[in-house]
């Protein structure tokens, strides 16, 4: 092909189809077509950038069929997120209004314009994309559990409050399996002592609270409702404990394959030597920063991306610092989750975070502060591909000195 003049484009994503916008060196509108989100449509979308040779396309997402076409056909893609390019149509005198032609041109003339500024989408690993996906899969799961449970525990404040608070948790098995034995106060009023204890030794319960205790938590509280009315409750009491029963053993499920992954990652040194990482928690780690290292240049680039880093706005003599609302939640959720839990196990962390507190900060923000220490020691280890380790980790070790 004879080089041509210099085209870019931009790419509005939807759910049927897509829009793609091209235009020339000076803004100029050259092709604005709509491609059917088939094979179809992505190899015509892919031809028409072929046809204008163009040089860059940008989209508002990072992943997805219409992303792996692009990919695949060695393109460069940038990712502008979805408020930019609502923030970015006043630029063209736009009112603000959704409209997909529009956003297409928005995107490739920013490209067109701000390509320096934008940074060229380098995608994860298949491998660490599956993580990704398990991990907020799971966490999703544990949030539906929460969400149960508490349903449950609202139900039986008023259908059978003897069993709320009777073992560690409602959702643990145990609960689970005396709901559904002794699902009504007639059931809780025939228990003896001698029929709990045997109850309990067939379901191996390791509690270390006797067969009397329970019998006595459970005469001591409050009495639900007994006959039709308290059996047409008990229903609804399974239905809940069904749900509990199956999101606890999907989330089991996934654990399961999270931790096959993620002992099979290349990157998984990396994070699980981490302090109270554990399995789980590394794994999060690791699927929310990924493994493109091109992503992030700097470590104050992975903690602005993480909401770990505060925002400044300064006009004249004021200047003001606030909370970074605009972030990558899930990665801000893994690290401040992996953060909070670090000064456990870590003198440095433990220093750090009471420090924090001491000036006055509350704990979200103390734990925020110790998360930008932590991706600075934790960017530091991926750039290159080192397992943590306390001894080389110089702050904690001057700390250690000095206390020891």
């Amino acid at each position: 092909m004879v080089p041509g003049p210099t085209r870019f484009a931009g790419v509005d994503w939807a759910k049927d189809d897509h829009v793609l916008c091209v235009v020339d060196g000076d803004g100029v509108v050259v092709e604005r077509v709509a491609v059917a989100h088939t094979v179809a449509g992505l190899a015509r979308l892919v031809r028409v950038l072929r046809r204008h040779q163009v040089v860059a396309v940008g989209i508002e997402r990072g992943d997805g069929p219409v992303v792996d076409a692009l990919l695949g056909a060695g393109l460069p893609v940038f990712v502008i997120a979805p408020g930019q390019v609502k923030a970015l149509r006043g630029r063209y005198g736009s009112v603000g209004n959704k409209d997909d032609r529009f956003d297409a041109f928005v995107l490739a003339d920013v490209v067109r314009t701000d390509r320096a500024r934008l940074r060229v989408l380098r995608p994860d690993t298949d491998q660490t994309v599956l993580l990704r996906r398990l991990c907020r899969a799971r966490k999703a799961l544990v949030g539906h559990r929460v969400a149960t449970s508490n349903q449950l525990r609202a139900h039986l404040d008023t259908a059978l409050p003897a069993v709320v608070g009777l073992f560690s948790s409602l959702d643990a098995p145990i609960s689970l399996a005396f709901l559904t034995r002794f699902a009504t106060q007639d059931a809780l009023d025939k228990l003896t002592e001698a029929r709990l204890s045997t109850w309990l030794a067939r379901q191996r319960y390791s509690g270390r609270t006797s067969a009397a205790t329970l019998l006595e938590r459970i005469r001591s509280a409050p009495r639900g409702p007994v006959g039709v009315f308290a059996a047409g409750l008990a229903a609804l009491s399974q239905a809940l404990v069904a749900t509990l029963s199956t999101l606890s053993q999907q989330i089991k499920t996934l654990e399961r394959q999270i931790n096959a992954v993620f002992a099979a990652h290349p990157d998984r040194d990396i994070f699980a030597n981490l302090p109270k990482a554990g399995t789980i928690r590394a794994a999060r780690l690791l699927a929310e920063i990924g493994d493109a290292r091109g992503r992030f240049p700097t470590p104050a680039s992975l903690a602005c991306l993480a909401g770990a880093a505060p925002s400044t706005r300064q006009s004249g003599r004021s200047r003001i610092v606030t909370f970074r609302w605009g972030a990558d939640k899930q990665l801000r959720d893994a690290v401040c989750d992996f953060a909070g839990d670090s000064p456990n196990a870590n003198a440095w962390a433990a220093d750090l975070y009471r420090r924090s507190r001491d000036r006055g900060h509350d704990y979200p923000h103390a734990v925020r502060i110790l998360a930008r220490a932590w991706l600075n020691v934790i960017w530091k280890c991926w750039t290159t591909r080192t397992p943590y380790d306390p001894a080389k980790h110089g702050q904690l070790q001057h700390l250690l000195a000095q206390t020891g």
